[in-house]
């Protein structure tokens, strides 16, 4: 079939390329309309306190957004302070439509420290909850502190304010176009080194702005039948940059190596395209595969990321298998001309004679020495992932500066419990008794105290809140949730708020994560065994794979969740991961460090089918794809490390971790491990059974012996002997 495409790319050549310009024109008319269009919403449907802030919502106008705390500190008794009390009023109007509570509106003591100089107010903001939604805790700041007396401090906090905190004042974060131009530009310098002719850098360039402007266009139709994340323009800027860039490096580098061996230029095309084309579309599917782990959870905002993200390898290998080819069949030879780097450092097309040949030679002759320095690098990383603390990081982790900082500090300095900023909140409908439910929940263990304004009540509805003596993140908090759901059993009260939200958005992601995973593996396993022909070799890939993929989530812990170098990225020890981040690093990188064990090994396929050696195979696979590989890497690193520049610090640990993943997957992974197993495996490799065969309808190999199966020569025989 690729024959065939490939004949007609050809002859209609100028016509494709057209075809693709107005598309991609029409692409960036689409990018301009997206603005409005993105999906912010944090919706976990099915789960009881997210359900139970939604009825919050409509019946009390408040409840699917995290309080802001505003604190006060003086050095007399606050309860008796007629100027804090004045305050709290302020900031309360501030906020029309808001719920309010404080010693002021209740008279209890919950609000103040032991010492009454410090006393805080829970300002509950009407509103939905999106990512694009700020806390305004600068502008509740400033209202409760106009006129007020000096010697008398303010400063407003809260989960939401913490977050905006960590971004530095920068915003929502920097703009894709920057992003994917900065990232545009190193992926430009790598192309210089690794191409040296100012086509073949220029051509890869071309593509990744095509897939990038036409996935926007698909985004766009996208939007007009789901949701799609606000966060899905950053991974298509980054991640179709890198994707699209690798796959027209496997084709131009094939092309220029078939054009070296003498072939005509639709000769050349077509061999390509039945070599590399196959490992585009093998890569593209892995990709597409790892993104199900997203697609298949019930959330809106991660699945839509993955529908969202399974069009970037589409739309890239689309473009690698029709626009590439036919602007190849344009330039033809001239893809080598127009030099912009030294002679000496252009590549010559034989990778088996350069420093990569003599690596491949030097880890065939050492494979159990390769092989365990890879698996002590590997198993030392795996082990620190280990330690993975898959949770939202404890409020008092969260970098920053400013009000929201300030006020956490003066709640920390009152020995005020960060509980606060997270409370318990209970929604007490159809007339339910809600002081006796503020009783039940004043007897929960962990519960530092409950109150019931009566102000709050709206008709039968009624909402309560309750503190608990730790963060909503910290070790222990899902004992107080089970204990308060047991307290309210048989009354009209249901939990709700951040930290009962946070619990479920935990089980939600977690819950089926694991038959999701089993999944994926499954699906690839499939797939790579029908492109390799090979089952020990598609399974080695996928363990190799999880491997990786240890080693990644070890590299996030090491650096963020115990902050050894954090600092580089102005972040202290997180304390724990993000739970969504893990995930994310799951099925971005399973897929794109899967490109890399495609790459390698096809051509390992391809070399051991034309010699029957697995030795050479290894070597002309590795000596031939090293060079591709790395460059490959680099780009996709520098991609994303320019997206660890981006305010938010789970952005940046999501980020490293994907980044410093890919770079150790090249490197470790199948520059040290998959050359060094393959020569231990030996002829295991290629071990295909019958009912795999049959299964994946693959053709019966020919009886021929390989090289391999022959006599090898007595190592006492000289060379002239041989």
């Amino acid at each position: 079939m690729l024959t065939q495409l490939t004949h007609v790319l050809v002859r209609f050549r100028w016509l494709v390329i057209g075809g693709w310009l107005a598309l991609t024109l029409f692409g960036a008319y689409s990018a301009g309309q997206l603005s409005s269009r993105w999906y912010t919403a944090t919706a976990i449907p099915g789960q009881p306190a997210y359900e139970a802030s939604q009825r919050s919502l409509q019946d009390l106008g408040v409840g699917d957004r995290t309080p802001a705390v505003v604190v006060f500190h003086t050095d007399g008794d606050i309860t008796k302070s007629t100027p804090v009390e004045h305050a709290m009023q302020r900031a309360a109007d501030s906020v029309p439509g808001s719920l309010t509570s404080s010693y002021f509106t209740t008279g209890s003591l919950l609000y103040v420290s032991a010492d009454k100089h410090t006393a805080f107010q829970m300002l509950y903001e009407p509103g939905r909850a999106a990512v694009t939604v700020l806390s305004g805790a600068k502008e509740i700041r400033s209202a409760a502190a106009t006129g007020l007396p000096a010697g008398i401090t303010v400063n407003v906090t809260g989960r939401d304010a913490l977050d905006e905190a960590t971004k530095d004042g920068k915003g929502q974060g920097s703009s894709v176009l920057f992003e994917a131009v900065l990232g545009g530009v190193g992926a430009l310098l790598i192309l210089l080194f690794v191409f040296g002719t100012l086509p073949a850098v220029l051509v890869p360039i071309g593509i990744a702005i095509a897939a990038i402007l036409n996935t926007f266009s698909l985004v766009w139709a996208l939007t007009y039948a789901t949701d799609v994340s606000v966060i899905v323009q950053f991974l298509i800027g980054l991640v179709g940059l890198g994707l699209a860039i690798d796959y027209a490096l496997v084709v131009i580098f094939r092309f220029r190596d078939e054009l070296r061996e003498g072939n005509d230029v639709e000769t050349a095309l077509v061999q390509t395209m039945n070599s590399a084309g196959r490992s585009v579309i093998v890569s593209g599917s892995t990709v597409a595969i790892g993104l199900l782990a997203m697609v298949a959870l019930p959330l809106p905002l991660i699945r839509s990321m993955g529908i969202g993200g399974m069009l970037i390898p589409a739309v890239s290998v689309l473009a690698s298998l029709t626009l590439l080819p036919a602007l190849l069949a344009v330039l033809g030879h001239r893809i080598n001309k127009v030099r912009v780097m030294p002679k000496r450092l252009l590549d010559s097309g034989h990778g088996e004679d350069g420093a990569w040949g003599r690596w491949a030679r030097f880890v065939l002759r050492r494979p159990r020495a390769i092989a365990a320095v890879g698996i002590l690098l590997v198993v030392t990383l795996a082990g620190i992932g280990t330690q993975l603390n898959a949770s939202e990081t404890q409020l008092k982790y969260f970098p920053g500066s400013g009000t929201a900082v300030d006020g956490r500090q003066m709640l920390s300095d009152a020995h005020i419990t960060p509980g606060v900023m997270k409370p318990l909140n209970v929604l007490v409908e159809s007339g339910g008794d809600a002081q006796q439910i503020a009783a039940k929940l004043r007897d929960v263990k962990g519960i530092v105290g409950a109150e019931a304004p009566a102000s709050w009540r709206r008709g039968p509805n009624s909402l309560v809140e309750a503190f608990p003596a730790i963060d909503g993140a910290a070790p222990g908090i899902q004992g107080i949730v089970d204990r308060s759901n047991t307290a309210l059993r048989g009354t009209h009260g249901t939990l709700t708020g951040v930290t009962a939200v946070g619990r479920d958005f935990l089980h939600a992601l977690f819950g089926t994560f694991p038959y999701i995973i089993g999944l994926v593996l499954l699906l690839t396993l499939v797939l790579l065994t029908r492109a390799f022909r090979s089952i020990v070799l598609a399974v080695k890939a996928v363990v190799l794979n999880l491997f990786s993929l240890a080693a990644a989530f070890g590299i996030v812990v090491f650096v963020f969740q115990e902050g050894h170098g954090s600092r580089l990225w102005d972040v202290g020890a997180t304390g724990a991961i993000t739970a969504y981040v893990p995930l994310m690093i799951f099925a971005f990188l399973f897929g794109l460090s899967m490109d890399y064990e495609v790459f390698m090994l096809a051509r390992m396929r391809e070399a051991y089918d034309e010699t029957g050696s697995t030795d050479r195979a290894i070597e002309l696979g590795l000596a031939r794809t090293g060079k591709l590989v790395t460059s490959g890497a680099l780009i996709l690193m520098f991609a994303f490390l320019v997206l660890s520049s981006s305010p938010g610090f789970e952005i940046k640990s999501l980020a490293v971790g994907i980044a410093a993943g890919i770079i150790f997957d090249a490197t470790v992974i199948r520059a040290l491990l998959v050359p060094a197993l393959m020569k231990l495996f030996g002829q295991a490799n290629w071990y295909l059974p019958e009912w795999a065969r049959i299964g994946l309808r693959l053709p019966a190999p020919p009886a021929t012996s390989t090289i391999d199966d022959l006599p090898q020569p007595s190592p006492l025989l000289t060379g002239a002997q041989r």
